[in-house]
C-alpha cells in the first residue's frame, strides 16, 4: 500500500509542486494534477525513481491542500506536522492480489483505506478521448462499472437553474464503494479533476453526493475519526466533528459539466445509480441543509473547547480517585491494627511445646491457691496426695528389700 507517506528526505511542498505561497487553491490542484499524471506508477512502470518522486508529489500536495496542514506547515514546517496523522492513499491498479485482498479486509473490518483514481482514467479524461452520456435535469440513470473504471455523464444548467444550484447524488443500493468525481474543462478540450467524494455507509446502501448551493458545504472525512479512535478511543468523540472538509466548489456555472461515477471495489463491478437535481424544487431542504451545516460547525468549535474542560475534569477524576483508594487503604489498615490491639486483651496464651506444635492454655484465677490450701474437710489435699505416694513407693522398696 503506497500513499502520501513522508519522503526520507523531504524537499518543500511548494518547490515540488513548482508553486508559491501567493499561489491559489486551482493553480496548485492543477499542478499537482500535471505532476501525478507525469510521475504516476502506470506509466513508469520500468522507472523506479519515477514512484519516489510521485510519493513525494502526493505527500506535497496533501499538506498545500488541507487549509489547516498548510497553516501549520507556514507557520512552523514541517515539524508541526510530525504528530499529524497524513492520509494514506492506495492505487488499487498498482497493487498484487494479496495486497488487494489484505486491503480488502481490512476494509469489510471498517478500517477507512483511501484509494486513488487510475492514472489511465484521468489520462483519458485529460485527453478528452472519454464516452460521455448525457443526464438532464430531474432524471437518474443506473449503471454497473468495472472496478477502476468510471462511467461519464454529461449535465447542461441554464442561468436559472445555475442560480438556484444543483445537486448531484449516487446510491448503491449493493453498497458498491465508488467514487463521485467531478471535471472542469481544461483548454485543450479535456477534462481535468476538479473534485472527488468517495461513497460512505448510509444505512443498507452507500451513497455520495456534491451540492452546489452558492453556499459552504462540508464532507466527511471518516479516516479522521478511525485514526483518533485508533490512537485514543476517549479522545475519538470529541474528534468526530474534525474530519469535516469543505467543499472546494460551491456553485456552477451555466453551461455543461461532467460528472463521473468510478467504481472503487476491491474485485467487483460496482453498481449504482446516479441522479442530478435542481434546487429550485428543494428549497425547504436547501434551507435545512444550510441550517444544519453551520449548526454542525458550530457545535465543532464547541467541542473543541468542550474537550479542554473535560480534560482538566477528567485529570481532576483521576485525582479524587487516587487519594479515594490512598484513603480507603488507610482506613482500612487502621481499623486492622485496632482489631489487633483488641484481641491482645486476653488470658489465652500461645504455648509451643517441644515437638514445635501450637497450643493454648488458660487458668482459672486462684487455681494454684486452691491446690495449696485446704480441702473442705480441713486437710492439704495436695500435700496428702504428695505423702502418699511417697509412703507407697517406700513399700514398694522395702517389700524388695524383703524378697
Amino acid at each position: 500500500m503506497e500513499g502520501p507517506s513522508a519522503p526520507a528526505v523531504r524537499r518543500d511542498p511548494y518547490e515540488v509542486l513548482s508553486v508559491t505561497r501567493e499561489s491559489s487553491d486551482q493553480e496548485i490542484k492543477s499542478a499537482y494534477r500535471k505532476l501525478a499524471l507525469k510521475y504516476h506508477p502506470d506509466k513508469n512502470t520500468s522507472n523506479p525513481e519515477a514512484s519516489e518522486l510521485f510519493k513525494e508529489v502526493a505527500y506535497s500536495y496533501s499538506i498545500l491542500s488541507d487549509p489547516e496542514k498548510k497553516r501549520q506547515y507556514d507557520t512552523a514546517g514541517f515539524e508541526a506536522l510530525e504528530n499529524e496523522n497524513m492520509d494514506m492513499e492506495i492505487d488499487l491498479s498498482n497493487l498484487g492480489t494479496v495486497n488487494t485482498m489484505f486491503a480488502a479486509l481490512f476494509s469489510k473490518l471498517g478500517v477507512p483505506i483511501k484509494t486513488t483514481i487510475a492514472a489511465t482514467v484521468l489520462e483519458e479524461a485529460l485527453n478528452g478521448t472519454v464516452t460521455v452520456r448525457p443526464l438532464p435535469l430531474g432524471t437518474s440513470s443506473t449503471g454497473k462499472v468495472e472496478k477502476q473504471c468510471a462511467h461519464f455523464f454529461s449535465i447542461t444548467i441554464n442561468d436559472q437553474q445555475a442560480q438556484a444550484g444543483v445537486v448531484i447524488r449516487v446510491i448503491s443500493a449493493a453498497q458498491s464503494k465508488f467514487k463521485l468525481l467531478y471535471f472542469e474543462q481544461e483548454p485543450n478540450g479535456g477534462y481535468g479533476l476538479a473534485l472527488q467524494e468517495d461513497s460512505e455507509k448510509t444505512g443498507k446502501a452507500t451513497s455520495a453526493g456534491m451540492y452546489f448551493l452558492h453556499f459552504q458545504v462540508y464532507r466527511m472525512d471518516s479516516t479522521v475519526n478511525a485514526l483518533a479512535m485508533a490512537k485514543d478511543p476517549e479522545a475519538a468523540f470529541f474528534k468526530r466533528l474534525e474530519g469535516l472538509q469543505p467543499c472546494e466548489v460551491s456553485e456552477l456555472k451555466p453551461g455543461t459539466h461532467i460528472f463521473a461515477v468510478y467504481g472503487d471495489n476491491f474485485f467487483k463491478p460496482a453498481t449504482y445509480a446516479i441522479e442530478a437535481m435542481c434546487a429550485k424544487s428543494y428549497e425547504d431542504t436547501t434551507g435545512r441543509l444550510k441550517e444544519i451545516e453551520a449548526k454542525i460547525l458550530a457545535k465543532r468549535n464547541d467541542l473543541r473547547q468542550f474537550e479542554v474542560e473535560y480534560r482538566k475534569a477528567l485529570a481532576r477524576f483521576q485525582e479524587v480517585t487516587n487519594k479515594y483508594n490512598q484513603e480507603k487503604q488507610s482506613v482500612d489498615e487502621l481499623l486492622k491494627q485496632r482489631d489487633a490491639i483488641h484481641s491482645s486483651f486476653t488470658t489465652v496464651r500461645t504455648m509451643i511445646n517441644s515437638s514445635g506444635v501450637t497450643g493454648s492454655s488458660s487458668k482459672i484465677p486462684n487455681e494454684d491457691n486452691r491446690l495449696d490450701g485446704p480441702a473442705e474437710d480441713g486437710s492439704f489435699d495436695g500435700k496428702d496426695k504428695s505423702n502418699k505416694k511417697k509412703w507407697f513407693n517406700l513399700n514398694l522398696n522395702r517389700s524388695d528389700k524383703k524378697g
